[in-house]
């Protein structure tokens, strides 16, 4: 991937502020079956494809841009991309372990 991709999301990163709205071991609030292994939230002040800020995934207070999660919704009918922010690639694929399940699908990106 081009350095312009990641130079732009590190810039988004760094200029907006990162909202935890669903902290690492809670629930998601239609299927409280799958609980978050990490920080999830998204970059307050910015869009994404379903109308929200982009969703993020944070490790540890991190703004460090490490990787993409994209995926695919077929219940939905969407796709979005997930900014992983200092995760290592083992915890990398534990997210995107989390992101393929029932009708979707996802696909990691590491920069």
């Amino acid at each position: 991937m081009s350095d312009d991709f990641w130079n732009a999301l590190d810039s988004l990163v760094n200029e907006n502020e990162v909202v935890i709205d669903r902290p690492k071991g809670s629930s998601h609030p239609r299927f409280p079956e799958y609980i978050y292994p990490y920080n999830y939230g998204y970059l307050k002040g910015t869009t994404s494809a379903d109308g929200g800020g982009i969703d993020i995934w944070q490790i540890d207070h991190s703004k460090n841009v490490t990787g993409i999660i994209v995926t695919v919704d077929r219940l939905k009918k969407d796709s979005e991309i997930k900014v992983l922010l200092g995760a290592t690639e083992k915890e990398a694929n534990e997210i995107l372990q989390f992101h393929r399940r029932g009708d979707m699908q996802a696909l990691l990106i590491l920069r």
